[in-house]
């Protein structure tokens, strides 16, 4: 199995900013220290080239952040200060999920310990994404031939707007969103498939909302699922809504594996939000999901 990482490259924030750089790093250095993935098994993630970007966002957005040109108003949407470091990573985080998907098709699952970029839309960042990770990976598959159909099941709290604008309702990119009705953004775009919750949602009533996505998911027969695993539906999680506890989401994540799995349907997980303060709550249930990654797959890929 491979597992890509980029929490080597850095981003300064302030102390009090609401984006946790930190869990990057702590889930990986957490993962080896527990023997859930031993060192041969993590890679640096590559940098996304500039033509990969281009076939899910615009030329000139692309070269805006590029070049260092993206106006004051459209950095603020992102909500992380731009620069070198900020390129630099989100370059990688990108670089990172396309790389899972490739070792995915090989080895029927692989991850990246960062990405599920998903409020990045064709022509602008958002909500700490400067660039999709998922819409870049579908796009690359897709053009090389590498697969005809792709479907993304999103299980972020957050409603993958970024997905959906770039998506639209294409017949060869399936999106799924499983999110919280009136969280974050508050201007949704329509998905292939949305499941909205109301605040408070628990387990049960959450994964059933996820078997359901998962079903449709299943039934429009994708040749890879990028699963975006975010944690953030967490009871305890500050940007949250939800009422969902660390067993509901190992129940989730299991789901989504052994269902892959079964089938024997290449799967990539791109971590997502959580943002639980202290963190180390949102690292201790990304954990558990290559808990259950290890589990469903074993030391073995088909």
């Amino acid at each position: 199995m491979q597992i890509f990482y980029c929490d080597h490259h850095h981003i300064d924030l302030p102390a009090a900013h609401r984006f946790p750089i930190e869990k990057y790093r702590l889930l990986r250095e957490s993962l080896m220290a527990l023997n859930i993935l031993p060192p041969e098994e993590l890679f640096e993630a590559p940098l996304v080239r500039r033509d990969d970007l281009v076939l899910a966002h615009s030329t000139e957005y692309v070269d805006a952040v590029l070049n260092g040109a993206l106006d004051a108003r459209a950095a603020r949407r992102i909500g992380l200060p731009p620069g070198p470091q900020l390129i630099r990573r989100s370059l990688a985080s990108v670089g990172g999920s396309l790389a899972a998907s490739r070792a995915a098709l090989r080895d029927g699952v692989s991850g990246n310990l960062a990405g599920g970029t998903h409020h990045a839309g064709r022509d602008f960042g958002e909500g700490f994404c400067l660039f999709n990770d998922l819409a870049v990976t579908a796009e690359r598959l897709l053009h090389e031939g590498a697969v005809r159909r792709v479907a993304i099941l999103d299980l972020d709290v957050h409603q993958g707007n970024g997905n959906a604008d770039i998506f639209g309702d294409r017949d060869d990119v399936f999106v799924c969103s499983v999110h919280a009705d009136k969280n974050f953004p508050f201007r949704k775009v329509a998905s292939s498939l949305d499941i909205p919750l109301p605040d408070g949602t628990g387990d049960e009533e959450y994964l059933r909302a996820v078997q359901q996505a998962l079903d449709a998911t299943l039934s429009q027969s994708p040749e890879i699922v990028l699963y975006q695993a975010g944690v953030d539906p967490l009871k305890d999680d500050s940007l949250g809504r939800l009422d969902v506890s660390l067993e509901g989401l190992r129940r989730r994540d299991a789901r989504v594996l052994e269902a892959c799995a079964g089938r024997q349907l290449p799967i990539a997980l791109s971590l997502g939000g959580g943002y639980t303060r202290p963190i180390g709550l949102t690292v201790q249930a990304h954990v558990q999901t290559y808990v259950e990654v290890r589990r469903v797959y074993g030391g073995h890929t088909r």
